[in-house]
Formats: structure tokens, sequence, C-alpha cells
């Protein structure tokens, strides 16, 4: 066939993002069809991705959006093989992308919905393969959560310098104004929940299992004490644990004089409301 023009070659490249040796040999493959030469690279995409699957992804970024009237917000995992794709051009793309497609997923968790959200008559299972086609490495969405909130509830979200983790807070308060005044104060306590690692919001919310098993590990230490003594014991080590795993007990992390719950109560308070936090997610890659 004849020699593929340079011009053909560089609108490949525009529309796929790929290198112009990959563009120029797609093209000669598919006797300069362009459509047919955009699909053949879009499954060199889905092979690699294929042929790496079993591969770890244990880097990425965490990606945060939320919408402009700041009532939803969501958050993702978009995980790959290795640091150095996580920092190049075509994986923060994706990830530019993917806070698109986060907004606009109709489902509040899970990866496969994201995957099958559309966007301008794009999935982002498409976006997915182009970059997976570009970098050479497995890339997916390892989490993903979206909260929505009245008008008198906020969420605070928070991502870490260095994008490996992050989390998200949905607080209710009991008036409007109360809502805007807590927004300063809900990033924070989304910082708190990145550096301290709570388990749950508070103690109703961990799992039972979770707390018979503290309790058989703490009087199993104890066996060998009267048992009216086993039992304060037990009840102390468990109030410890309840103060280092849940939010609400927590010392804050910016004034560990105080727990999160009497920071949040003071700022509700000068605001003439009161708020509570509903829930949490913290995300973190590796």
């Amino acid at each position: 066939m004849a020699e593929i023009a340079a011009s053909v070659v560089m609108k490949l490249r525009k529309m796929s993002g790929q290198g112009m040796m990959d563009c120029k040999k797609a093209l000669v493959e598919t006797n300069g069809d362009i459509t047919e030469a955009m699909a053949l690279l879009r499954k060199k995409g889905l092979a690699t991705l294929a042929k790496r699957a079993a591969r770890e992804t244990t880097e990425g970024i965490i990606v945060c959006k939320k919408d402009a009237n700041s009532t939803t917000a969501a958050m993702a995992a978009l995980c790959c093989e290795t640091d150095f794709v996580a920092k190049s051009d075509d994986f923060t793309t994706a990830a530019h992308e993917l806070g698109k497609y986060m907004l606009a997923c109709r489902s509040d968790e899970g990866t496969d919905a994201i995957l099958e959200t559309d966007v301008e008559g794009k999935k982002f299972s498409e976006v997915l393969t182009e970059a997976v086609s570009k970098t050479g490495e497995k890339i997916e969405v390892g989490d993903f959560t979206r909260y929505t909130v009245p008008d008198s509830g906020v969420i605070g979200t928070y991502v870490h310098f260095n994008n490996k983790v992050g989390a998200m807070v949905q607080i209710e308060a009991d008036t409007d104004e109360s809502a805007g005044a807590l927004s300063t104060i809900a990033a924070d306590i989304a910082m708190h929940i990145t550096a301290i690692k709570p388990v749950a919001v508070d103690s109703d919310k961990i799992d039972p299992a979770i707390i018979q098993r503290e309790k058989e590990i703490a009087a199993e230490q104890m066996k060998n004490k009267p048992a009216n003594i086993i039992d304060k014991i037990v009840e102390g080590k468990m109030k410890k644990f309840f103060k280092e795993n849940c939010l609400v007990e927590q010392p804050f992390v910016k004034d560990d004089s105080k727990t999160v719950a009497q920071v949040l109560a003071e700022v509700a308070k000068q605001a003439g409301g009161e708020a509570k936090i509903k829930k949490f997610v913290r995300f973190e890659i590796g």
C-alpha cells in the first residue's frame, strides 16, 4: 500500500495519545483506515490488561471530587504497578477523567459501576484501556465511594500531599447555617481520619465480633486474676480500645486536649446548632 501520510499519523496520535511509531504501525496494519487503527490500538490496551491481570497494583493516586454545590463528593483509588507510571502524564490524565466519571456514576459504590459509566458517549472502561495501552501497565480502580448530603449536611474531604491516602466524612447538622460553619472542621476531621485511622465512627458501629474478640483477648491476658478483678480490667481495656479506634472518642489531631466529638460540638454550638458524624471512609494505596 501507499506510504502513510505523516498528517494521518499525527491525527491518530492526537486521537489516541499513543506514540508515533505505534500509530504508524496500526495504520499500516489497517491499510490507512484511521477508525480501524484506533480500534486496533484499543485492542492492544485490552491485550496488555489481560496479559498483566495477575500483577499487583500497589501504586497510584487517590482521586477526590466534589460537585459545584459541594452536596456530592466522591473518592476513588486509581491504581497501577509502579510509582513511575503513577507520576506520568498519561496516568494523571486518566485520574483527571476519573473525577468526572465518579460524579456521573449512578451508584454510590462499586468499581464495576464506574467502569460502565458513560460520559459524552465514552465509558470509563475505554479511558482505562487507553491508559493501559499508553503506559504498558495494569491500571484499575481499586476503591470507589460517593456521599450525597441534604442542604443541612456537609462533606469534608482530604487527600494527603503524597496522593496515596485520603478520606471523606459526612456530617449532619440541624440547620443550614450550621452546615456552612462546619465546612472547615469537616475538612480537618477528614485529615484526622487519614492520619489516625479510626475503625468506626463510634462503638455502636464496630462489628460485635471484633468487640467480643478484644474482650476475650483482654480476659485471657488476666486469666490468673480473681473474676471480679478480670471484669474491671477488661472494662478498662475496652474503654482504651474504643478511645483508640472510635473516631468521636479519639483525641483530635490538631488539638489532642479535646476529642473529635468535643471539637465538632464546639464549632456547631458557635453556629447556633448541633452536629454529628454520620459516616466516613478512608482509602490508602500501597
